[in-house]
């Protein structure tokens, strides 16, 4: 990834204000809104610290879709400090599913993996199809590559999700659960990395030429 307007900054602020970017900023904010509201409660039912920690995740990234569109046709400066407050609630997800998981070991809970499974599987359904409106803007600012790296990410644990399913129900355990949770919350700590380091470059004072 490059900063320099040569890979893909000169393109940023007619995309970011396209009417077709804001569309699906919506579409994907009304999608997390309501896979917050399943997978909390199916985490709830279930026991399942990852369904848990995706519902915790839904409900952030729904939350960063609206800073998004607050931000979007402001100057480059507002977009990157609304990316580099996203950054941060990124970086706070992850610490919150890593706590959550060595709780969760020490009480020894074992989840439902049937209700773990159906609801990683719409969970999956969701993310991609928000990962598919995104792709074209996956390059963009610092805030648009926020929002591109969360629901990019968000597909990939609910892969993990589905398959931590499968392997509490061959095991009876709860530890493929934890296991993925763990992975969830060290990929949100490293893209909240990707994202502070983009947006602390667009922070910085443009050197004036002599």
């Amino acid at each position: 990834m490059s900063d320099s307007c040569g890979s893909h900054g000169c393109a940023t602020p007619a995309a970011s204000q396209s009417p077709r970017y804001r569309r699906v900023l919506w579409a994907a904010l009304i999608i997390n809104l309501a896979m917050f509201g399943v997978e909390l409660a199916g985490g709830l039912s279930s026991g399942s610290v990852s369904l848990l920690a995706d519902a915790v995740d839904f409900f952030g990234d729904a939350a960063n879709y609206s800073i998004s569109l607050l931000v979007l046709g402001m100057a480059l400066t507002w977009r990157a400090r609304a990316a580099f407050f996203k950054g941060l609630s990124m970086g706070a997800f992850g610490i919150f599913v890593l706590g959550r998981a060595v709780w969760s070991a020490a009480s020894g809970t074992v989840p439902e993996p049937v209700t773990m499974g159906a609801i990683g599987a719409l969970a999956l359904l969701a993310n991609v199809s928000v990962a598919a409106m995104l792709y074209a803007w996956r390059e963009g600012d610092a805030n648009m590559r926020s929002v591109w790296l969360c629901s990019r990410n968000d597909a990939i644990g609910n892969v993990a999700v589905m398959a931590a399913a499968l392997g509490v129900f061959g095991t009876g355990s709860g530890w493929p659960d934890l296991a993925v949770a763990a992975v969830m919350g060290v990929l949100a700590l490293t893209a909240a990395r990707s994202v502070l380091q983009q947006a602390r470059a667009e922070l910085r004072p443009v050197p004036a030429h002599a």
